[in-house]
């Protein structure tokens, strides 16, 4: 069973649910952190409108920390 990789270094021990989307580390639901991107619809290369739902991405902290940091400026 894959482990929340955030546990084991904490000297913790706890079943993975998700896995990081950009550096693949497993994750337990403490550790999971969801973040909505917005979807742009149409109009290449200029986007029309945007969708009415936003596309879940799950990430863990830091990853979503260095996200948050430098491409939502």
């Amino acid at each position: 069973m894959l482990k929340c990789y955030d546990c084991m270094k904490n000297n913790s021990d706890a079943e993975a649910v998700s896995v990081c989307i950009s550096c693949g580390k497993g994750l337990c639901m403490e550790h999971t952190h969801r973040l909505d991107v917005p979807i742009w619809e149409g109009g290449y290369p200029i986007p029309v409108k945007v969708m009415d739902k936003d596309l879940p991405r799950i990430m863990c902290e830091y990853c979503r920390d260095k996200i948050l940091d430098t491409g939502f400026d």
